[in-house]
């Protein structure tokens, strides 16, 4: 256990250290040097944050210790990753949907009742997300 938490240390003192860095030295203002040390740094800080939750309360990882949990586990996991996953894909959706839609009924107000249709289906992915989860739930 220390050392998980010896590690975590490292890497989030390393994090701050290298975006402190790269701030400072950016002259040519290269956002890709930025994005890689971010991408770096989230590659090796979330698995090792994953590791120590883990560790530190060892009960939230025993869903699969026999059988009967098992199942119940897995059910709650489908169903969470079902709603979580819709819901993404929801927010994703309708964000490029209303903009373009804003920008459509900016132009010709008489779109406006067509834009909201195209609004509409894309929030209903988070519906058929719920719904799944729903029948998941309701299986267990």
């Amino acid at each position: 256990m220390e050392l998980i938490i010896g590690l975590s240390i490292i890497v989030v003192l390393t994090t701050i250290a290298s975006g402190i860095y790269l701030k400072n030295n950016n002259r040519d203002n290269s956002k890709r040097k930025l994005k890689k040390a971010l991408g770096a740094n989230l590659m090796s800080f979330i698995p090792l944050i994953l590791m120590a939750l883990i560790i530190i309360s060892p009960d939230s990882s025993l869903a699969a210790t026999s059988a009967e949990t098992s199942a119940n586990g897995l059910g709650m996991l489908a169903a969470a990753l079902s709603t979580g996953m819709a819901t993404i894909g929801t927010g994703y959706a309708v964000g490029v949907v209303g903009s373009a839609a804003l920008g459509a009924v900016s132009e010709d107000d008489t779109l406006l009742g067509k834009t909201l249709i195209y609004v509409g289906l894309a929030e209903g992915i988070a519906i058929y997300g719920l719904v799944i989860s729903i029948m998941i739930l309701g299986r267990l």
